[in-house]
């Protein structure tokens, strides 16, 4: 008969469920004058910039060359690995698959020809109405 020393060496150990706030705050900076939509705009001219660029020195030039079933079927991938991260209660990991949802989003609009302000003014446009009003007020699918 094995010693429980024994058998818990053979184990691996499960993960330890603890709360997500004190992996968070460490990861947390100093409030910044910059907001998030200042991040991804810079992130968008980066990402425009690199349209036509040598797809061997950038990811993003890569993908725009590849085209847009390629640029949307990595942005679903990033999305299912945030869910996943999210239903699992991986905070630290849901911070990170969130930033590949945004970069290929942006990578999205570029292709598309998207710009951020058109989002902003989108979200702007939305602000103050109340979701179920605002789903109610698009026009109505007869087929779902």
């Amino acid at each position: 008969m094995k010693s429980p020393q024994k058998k818990a060496a053979g184990k691996k150990a499960a993960p330890k469920k603890t709360s997500a706030l004190p992996a968070l705050k460490e990861l947390r900076t100093a409030p910044s004058r910059e907001t998030g939509a200042d991040v991804l705009d810079r992130l968008f001219d980066v990402v425009t910039s690199r349209r036509g660029a040598d797809p061997a020195l950038s990811h993003s030039a890569r993908l725009l060359a590849r085209g847009r079933r390629k640029i949307a079927q990595k942005f679903g991938e990033e999305a299912v690995e945030c869910l996943i991260e999210a239903v699992a209660g991986n905070a630290r990991e849901l911070i990170g698959e969130s930033a590949d949802v945004l970069y290929h989003l942006v990578v999205m609009w570029v292709d598309v020809g998207i710009r951020p302000d058109d989002v902003w003014a989108e979200l702007a446009r939305r602000e103050g109405t109340s979701g179920v009003a605002e789903k109610a007020a698009r026009p109505h699918d007869p087929l779902a």
